[in-house]
């Protein structure tokens, strides 16, 4: 006789290790960091500071979030 095995998706996943906090952070920082980059550039080259600057680091933080939302719903 067998014991049926208990349903799956119920109950909490296990949480990630130390690697995919890292990849995590890293993601965001990456993320940001491209975005202020170009936001930068743009500033140089049409002479707009800090116009591109302030929407890089908008649109930046909106990736992150947006990048970081898609990776926890891996773990809820």
């Amino acid at each position: 006789m067998t014991t049926p095995e208990p349903p799956r998706g119920d109950g909490p996943r296990e949480l990630p290790g130390l690697g995919a906090f890292f990849g995590l952070g890293l993601t965001i920082a990456v993320t940001v960091g491209i975005f202020v980059l170009l936001g930068l550039w743009a500033d140089a080259t049409l002479k707009t500071s800090p116009l591109f600057l302030v929407v890089g680091i908008v649109l930046g933080c909106a990736s992150a979030v947006a990048t970081t939302v898609v990776l926890a719903k891996r773990y809820l």
